[in-house]
């Protein structure tokens, strides 16, 4: 059995889960919270499991290793059907960089380790850092809207189905409400959104039905 070291709000975290329901992949959760004042990915216990102290990680064989979108990967490459990635080498491009986008822009820059950063050493209250929060969740949409607009006609992004490229923005749009950012500029977005949360996959994912969440 697969093991998934999770956090049921972690947005990195939600990504691996909705990409192993979509494979159709059982595995066994092992909540870690790494809420601030609970901080169990810096216990010891942990940081044996994964020194680099952060979730996801994702043990099989006795083997772990961490980093979302790498284990996405991993999971495309011993889990090839059904695809999350189109066959076209272009159109993989294209929504590897329409993932990338939230995954290394967006997220990088909103994690509790630099939310706490921007608290303890520079200050920043409260209206500041949700500021912050806002502001690279709208600048990463922008980016994407059109491609969304553009791409929508019937299916998903990139075919048919849901693929990589909705298994990040998922969890995004998550963020965004979750620090009530008005989504008003990103129509497409929010409509991809709504199309992938009414599938059972996506669903099984959402944080609100994982253990431990509040």
């Amino acid at each position: 059995m697969m093991r998934l070291y999770d956090y049921w709000r972690s947005s990195a975290a939600y990504r691996v889960r909705i990409a192993l329901n979509l494979k159709g992949v059982s595995y066994e959760s092992v909540p870690v919270n790494i809420a601030p004042g609970a901080d169990e990915q810096f216990s010891d216990a942990y940081k044996s499991v994964n020194s680099q102290m952060r979730v996801p990680a994702i043990e099989v064989d006795g083997q772990v290793c961490g980093q979302s979108m790498a284990i996405i990967e991993w999971l495309e490459e011993t889990v090839p059907q059904p695809s999350l990635l189109p066959a076209d080498p272009w159109e993989r491009l294209q929504a590897r960089a329409f993932s990338d986008t939230i995954a290394c822009d967006v997220h990088p820059l909103n994690n509790l380790s630099v939310l706490a950063a921007l608290r303890e050493q520079f200050g920043a209250d409260k209206d500041a850092v949700t500021h912050w929060y806002r502001d690279w969740i709208r600048r990463g949409f922008a980016a994407l809207e059109p491609v969304a607009a553009a791409r929508q006609s019937g299916g998903f992004l990139f075919g048919d189905a849901p693929g990589l490229a909705e298994i990040t923005l998922v969890p995004q749009v998550a963020n965004a409400h979750r620090v009530n950012t008005d989504l008003s500029d990103f129509p497409a977005l929010v409509a991809l959104d709504a199309k992938c949360r009414e599938l059972e996959a996506f669903q099984r994912a959402a944080p609100e039905v994982q253990p431990g969440a509040l």
